[in-house]
């Protein structure tokens, strides 16, 4: 699939001697949803920034739909709209005439039947006439939607998007990201709600550090790392895993009715079968098995903290 975005041993390294990101390579496929994860402080914003031409690059180079953001600044900048992470609409403007005025800021004539298309899709129609500086946190972040997208931009960055707004508009964003990615724009989303990665991205990068340490399609993701648990229900409580079982590291819950198994379900031998014998030789019996297999937040939590490479 054709790149639309095309990082190469991208660098920053800011005036405090701190290395935000170290030669960073990634490719961002167009129409794509790419969802980057990683906890505080490792080099999310900085990489959008970058790429959205707001701080400049240590070293390396970046290309928007084939445009250099250094050398063709104003085409790669066309190209991308952002909401970032914090809210800056504190204005005495309407809504309508501050989404309207960031159209034009792009080039773009105007065009009041898409804007009011906008406002309608963002729940933002009834507020049209209201000034930023009265509507509440929500409504502004619904109107800094409304800006990034004012100009028909075919890359969309979303940095922290769902931090601390409604449900409402949760909900109401990612319809909106289902029906942009449905006409073709690109979509690059940071989150700390893993669940909305889980569902909506296509991929998902991991940065640590400054360093882009895993790339994947979602479902490959969860394949390659995911875990498979077998929890077992006990006819009677246990005190203690029996020595016997020990080398299947079996977790014991704390009233002692739980025995849960961890495997690996790629591969061909899961020990499974020769753990449900050695139950019975234990004579530990069980009345019922559940299998679950481990959610992406939890392949998350293992890779920042650098439990798998």
């Amino acid at each position: 699939m054709q790149s639309v975005i095309s990082i190469e041993q991208l660098t920053k390294t800011y005036a405090s001697g701190h290395p935000a990101l170290k030669a960073i390579d990634l490719e961002i496929r167009k129409g794509e949803i790419f969802a980057l994860l990683g906890p505080n402080g490792a080099g999310k914003t900085t990489l959008i920034s970058i790429i959205c031409g707001i701080v400049n690059p240590g070293s390396g180079r970046v290309r928007v739909d084939g445009h250099d953001i250094l050398r063709d600044y104003r085409a790669a900048r066309s190209k991308i709209g952002l909401v970032p992470q914090e809210l800056y609409n504190e204005g005495f403007e309407s809504v309508w005439a501050t989404v309207r005025f960031s159209r034009g800021l792009f080039g773009k004539a105007p065009d009041d039947a898409y804007i009011e298309k906008l406002l309608r899709d963002l729940s933002l129609w009834d507020k049209r006439d209201a000034r930023i500086l009265d509507l509440s946190g929500g409504m502004k972040r619904r109107v800094m939607i409304a800006k990034a997208l004012s100009h028909e931009p075919s890359i969309l960055f979303l940095d922290e998007p769902t931090a601390g707004v409604d449900v409402e508009l949760r909900r109401d964003m990612w319809e909106m990201v289902r029906g942009l990615r449905a006409r073709g724009v690109t979509i690059i989303l940071t989150t700390h709600y893993i669940e909305e990665a889980e569902e909506m991205a296509d991929r998902i990068g991991v940065i640590r550090k400054g360093e882009i340490i895993l790339v994947e399609d979602k479902h490959v993701l969860m394949h390659k790392l995911g875990k498979k648990q077998l929890t077992l229900i006990l006819q009677r409580p246990l005190e203690a895993v029996p020595a016997a079982l020990a080398p299947y590291g079996l977790e014991l819950s704390a009233d002692g009715t739980q025995l849960v198994y961890t495997f690996d379900a790629q591969h061909e031998h899961t020990g499974i079968a020769d753990l449900l014998r050695l139950l019975d030789e234990q004579g530990i019996d069980f009345k019922d098995l559940q299998s679950s297999q481990s959610s992406l937040e939890e392949i998350f939590v293992s890779l920042v903290k650098g439990s798998r490479t």
